[in-house]
């Protein structure tokens, strides 16, 4: 079979080694060719790939970043765009089956082309984020909880300093599993999540505990964090190509207002794209190149609009509707066990 691979949507630790894990199983196990498509599902509209043979994925798994180029381009746009172009793309290029590693947006645009074209799609989860529901963990996920965990720790050393409130913001559109591991990893004094709008009072009354012990307060919070009132996530970056605002900056709305009501000298720390760079954790290596592994299976397998995905420490198939279809929120019973540690 001839397999095109795509990575699309944001970056991630693991992406390498996914698109190695594919073509080594590929390769040796099936005699598959493949091909990468360049910038996500950009290259797929436009046509544009390269031919991806076993010495280019040579060493490839502890390298970050992804080697077929990303973008947040939604499929359904453009002049290539939409089910029956994109087939007669792959038609035109005997191009049997596409392997989309992606995110939320990436695989729900993988599921609308299966539903509405019929189009040979298997998904692989990619998301630092680790909010797609289905897979326990997705890869990416564990790298930035160790890149999150090192800048607290670096980040209390110098608030210990000052005697400052240190505000660290992580990524977390809807769901807060980076602030919940980071912070309980890096021994916060609070942590706030998109699942658990908190007042200003609240979050001010952890934080003078904090001082009144002595100690310099850190607080983490997750990107799509909601104050108590607040109607939507902060967000003053515009909207992404799917529609969805670029989130970012609680952690400047929020500092301000502690120093204002506690009278500690409060700082933020955005740690932004950070997150997403550098080598996967030896962790993600593994999850990665088994998730891309069994993607190549799941397309011999004729697995059409399903994903791969960790189930313990299991790889299985499952549907993309139930993949997309909700997300995987941190459960209170989980935040209730990290408050415990609060103040």
């Amino acid at each position: 079979m001839k397999i095109g691979l795509l990575t699309s949507g944001g970056d991630c630790p693991g992406l390498n080694a996914v698109i190695r894990g594919a073509v080594l199983n590929g390769v040796i196990s099936h005699d598959d060719e493949f091909v990468g498509f360049r910038n996500g599902w950009r290259g797929v509209v436009e046509g544009d790939f390269d031919e991806i043979v076993r010495h280019d994925v040579r060493g490839l798994s502890k390298q970050g970043g992804t080697i077929l180029g990303s973008s947040r381009t939604n499929p359904f746009e453009g002049e290539g765009g939409g089910p029956e172009n994109i087939q007669r793309m792959l038609d035109e290029n005997g191009i049997d089956a596409i392997i989309a590693i992606g995110g939320e947006g990436t695989l729900t645009a993988a599921r609308r082309l299966v539903d509405e074209g019929g189009i040979n799609v298997v998904g692989v989860p990619k998301t630092i984020d680790n909010d797609l529901a289905a897979t326990d963990y997705s890869f990416g996920f564990d790298t930035a909880v160790q890149i999150a965990t090192e800048a607290i720790d670096r980040l209390r050393t110098t608030a210990d300093s000052h005697g400052r409130c240190m505000v660290v913001e992580v990524m977390g559109r809807h769901v807060g599993w980076i602030a919940l591991h980071s912070g309980m990893a890096g021994g916060a004094h609070a942590i706030l999540i998109p699942e658990q709008p908190k007042t200003i009072e609240q979050i001010c009354e952890w934080v003078e505990s904090v001082r009144d012990r002595g100690r310099a307060p850190l607080v983490v919070v997750a990107e799509g964090f909601t104050l108590e009132g607040m109607s939507e996530a902060h967000s003053h970056k515009g909207l992404d190509a799917f529609g969805r605002p670029r989130l970012g900056g609680i952690g400047e709305l929020l500092a301000p207002m502690i120093e204002e009501r506690t009278g500690i000298e409060s700082r933020e720390t955005v740690l932004g794209h950070i997150q997403r760079g550098g080598a996967p954790s030896a962790f993600d290596r593994v999850l990665a190149t088994r998730l891309g592994m069994a993607a190549v299976s799941a397309v011999h397998d004729q697995a059409w609009g399903q994903m791969v995905s960790l189930r313990g420490t299991d790889i299985e198939v499952v549907s993309l509707h139930e993949a997309t279809g909700a997300l995987n929120h941190v459960p209170a019973s989980r935040y209730d066990e990290a408050k415990i540690l609060f103040g």
